[in-house]
């Protein structure tokens, strides 16, 4: 179960939905810290402005004193009710004697250092904004604190930590349910997609409440599917119903020849000719009736019919058939089959039809001397499986010899209709197994895998 999570989540993750929503949530992210820090820098600016505006005001009026003695007085004045943490004033002598005001201010390497005068002299920490100019021959001082640009900067992280970074996350997680939603949704058009290509001409996409871009595209999936699977069944039909129709002539003209060869004195011309004529017309019958057989199992009809069946005991009984024909034709025939009984839901008579067009393929395409090997395995899945020693199927015509008709030989001068497979595989799609073809080098594999 966690593998399976982790695969999940790697695969949400390699969604376009979620990549689309993790870059919008970016986006959103890039473009709120953008706003953000330039309204911070625009607030410091004008706070800062306005503090220094402040010093510049107060500067001209100390500048307009008219001696040192009022200039001194005038800051001592201003200083008794100042509070130093928040404004400082300093007047010096060139000496650097301190003759008015309520710090004293020197500069350092890394700015100011403050001292507060007074009876016992405290350092006051924090950082000024400050501003002097040399007036009546002494160096005049002026700072304001700068608390309040602090302040808006502890007020622009708030907002950043409690407001925008919630915003965000909120955002994201929004982000990630509708990436899932939408991966759902498309997950299940990539399922129907993948069933009407396996052949479930069935499969229809899941109807959604909500209309939305991918609502419309599995609706016109599900038109697509409809339209085909009406057009395949009434193929279907018409290739049935031809076959129907056709049967009942054929078998006349096969009553008319073996009347034929029941006339006294015929030439012996005439009962070769009949001779052949009748083999075809008995092979025309044949195809026609496995072409009726696989409209019926397309159909579904035949699980009417499904029982408990044993596959071991199938697969025993029709190696007891077929040895001894692979033994005329100097061929071997193994069978390994597990202990205990091994039961699947299906038609008796089917499954031994389909093991017997598998060995009955395997005898006309091995040559002498060669092998053929049948087998059941049941762990997880049943598997019943037949291999041959013979020339085998290229990989790239394994899923076209499944078709109707179709023969790797196309001059068609050996035996067969090229219905063998095909009929495997339909009584294999109508018991929900699995049909696998697969190279044995030298010679084919074939594995009918039983789901339970």
């Amino acid at each position: 179960m966690p593998g399976d999570r982790r695969i999940r989540t790697r695969a949400l993750l390699r969604s376009s939905p979620m990549r689309q929503s993790l870059w919008l949530s970016l986006l959103f992210v890039a473009v709120s810290a953008l706003s953000l820090g330039i309204t911070y820098y625009v607030a410091h600016g004008a706070q800062r402005q306005a503090i220094e505006e402040s010093l510049t005001q107060d500067m001209a009026g100390f500048r307009a004193t008219p001696s040192a003695a009022a200039l001194a007085a005038l800051v001592n004045a201003e200083t008794a009710e100042t509070d130093p943490q928040r404004r400082l004033l300093s007047y010096r002598r060139p000496g650097g004697r301190i003759v008015a005001g309520n710090a004293a201010i020197m500069q350092q390497q890394e700015g100011f250092r403050v001292v507060a005068l007074g009876p016992a002299p405290v350092e006051i920490t924090g950082r000024f904004i400050s501003l002097s100019e040399y007036i009546h021959g002494g160096l005049l001082t002026v700072a304001q604190t700068a608390k309040p640009l602090d302040d808006l900067r502890q007020t622009y992280l708030r907002v950043l930590f409690f407001s925008l970074l919630p915003a965000i996350a909120i955002a994201v997680l929004g982000g990630v349910l509708l990436a899932r939603r939408s991966a759902r949704s498309l997950a299940g058009i990539e399922h129907t997609l993948s069933a009407l290509t396996s052949g479930d001409l069935g499969a229809r996409v899941p109807e959604a409440a909500r209309r939305s871009d991918i609502t419309r595209i599995g609706q016109s999936v599900n038109r697509m599917a409809r339209a085909q699977q009406q057009s395949t069944e009434a193929l279907r039909q018409v290739s049935a119903d031809i076959a129907h129709d056709l049967k009942t002539p054929i078998q006349r003209v096969a009553v008319q020849l073996a009347r034929l060869q029941e006339i006294p004195d015929l030439p012996s011309d005439a009962q070769s000719l009949a001779d052949q004529a009748l083999a075809e017309t008995h092979g025309i019958t044949r195809t026609f009736q496995a072409l009726l057989q696989i409209a019926q199992l397309e159909g579904g009809t035949p699980k009417s019919r499904f029982e408990p069946v044993d596959l071991c005991e199938i697969a025993t009984t029709f190696a007891e058939i077929y040895e001894p024909a692979a033994e005329e034709q100097n061929r071997g025939f193994t069978l390994s089959l597990p202990q205990a009984p091994v039961l699947v839901s299906g038609d008796r008579a089917l499954i031994g039809q389909m093991l017997a067009n598998l060995i009955e393929n395997a005898l006309r395409h091995t040559p002498e001397g060669s092998g053929i090997s049948l087998s059941l395995q049941h762990n997880r899945e049943t598997i019943l499986s037949l291999r041959d020693h013979g020339p085998g199927i290229p990989e790239a015509e394994h899923q076209n010899v499944l078709r109707r008709l179709y023969r790797l030989e196309q001059s068609r001068t050996t035996q067969g209709s090229g219905l063998g497979l095909s009929l495997v595989a339909a009584i294999a799609e109508l018991h929900g197994a699995r049909l696998t073809l697969s190279d044995a080098n030298p010679g084919l594999q074939v594995e009918v895998a039983f789901s339970g």
